[in-house]
């Protein structure tokens, strides 16, 4: 798809001084799929050259896509909603941009950088937190699991889903220890409920960093674990109390 640069850009960013067009060149930005197909930006790029100190510029492409960047921004939205949203693998997405595995993970990994774990307000209003492990690497080298750290808030509230909040790599107390401690006094004073797994690393480090919140079960776990035993307890009192009954008869 052939593009060009709107707005001009011909003054010189040191001098201020006029600039002439020297020639152009073209940038090449994988961009959102069209039916999956992939779609290539062809954009046409001015070069300028200043009349006063010779400085030799670009138009500004900041609009399209980072600087340096191989995915228009328009693209890279798309990869990171096949990620989070769509449930995607890399692969699938690299492929519907048309570039390689790397390129396509190392963009998703920078925006995802950008705007999930850098955003100054992804904290904001967290009363009830969810913390679970999860198995990320397959191979024999290095640690495969990560801690995951998510916002039940709004699942609690009824306003909406779970937020993701943070994936730190190991499981233990310490690494959750460690999240928890790194957090404002102000935030972990705010912080009501805790819900886990039976770990019992978890669960000791939410009592040494957040003593005021209420550490509970996760309902999955109290299903999968609690539920089996509760029924076996009751089958076991349902025929002790028919024995007894059997034993009063008999007498």
């Amino acid at each position: 798809m052939a593009c060009r640069v709107s707005d001009p850009d011909e003054w010189c960013r040191r001098c201020g001084c006029e600039g002439m067009p020297r020639d152009s060149l073209v940038r090449r930005l994988a961009h959102e799929p069209f039916g999956w197909r992939p779609t290539t930006l062809e954009v046409t790029v001015r070069r300028y050259r200043c009349i006063g100190c010779g400085h030799v510029w670009r138009q500004d492409t900041t609009a399209a896509a980072e600087p340096r960047a191989k995915l228009s921004r328009g693209g890279l939205r798309w990869a990171l909603q096949g990620i989070v949203v769509q449930h995607l693998s890399m692969a699938r997405v690299a492929e519907g941009l048309g570039v390689s595995w790397n390129t396509a993970n190392a963009a998703v990994l920078a925006e995802g950088q950008r705007v999930l774990i850098d955003d100054p307000a992804r904290f904001d209003g967290v009363k009830v937190i969810g913390v679970d492990e999860h198995v990320w690497r397959h191979t024999r080298r290095g640690d495969k699991y990560v801690t995951v750290i998510i916002d039940l808030t709004p699942i609690r509230d009824g306003t909406g889903a779970s937020r993701l909040l943070d994936m730190v790599e190991g499981r233990s107390k310490q690494v959750f220890k460690q999240w928890l401690a790194e957090r404002e006094d102000s935030w972990r004073d705010g912080v009501e409920v805790v819900a886990m797994d039976g770990f019992t690393g978890f669960k000791t480090a939410t009592t040494e960093e957040l003593p005021d919140a209420v550490a509970v079960m996760d309902p999955f776990y109290a299903e999968v674990l609690v539920m089996p035993m509760w029924s076996a307890l009751v089958l076991v009192g349902v025929g002790a109390r028919a024995g007894e009954v059997g034993i009063i008869g008999s007498l």
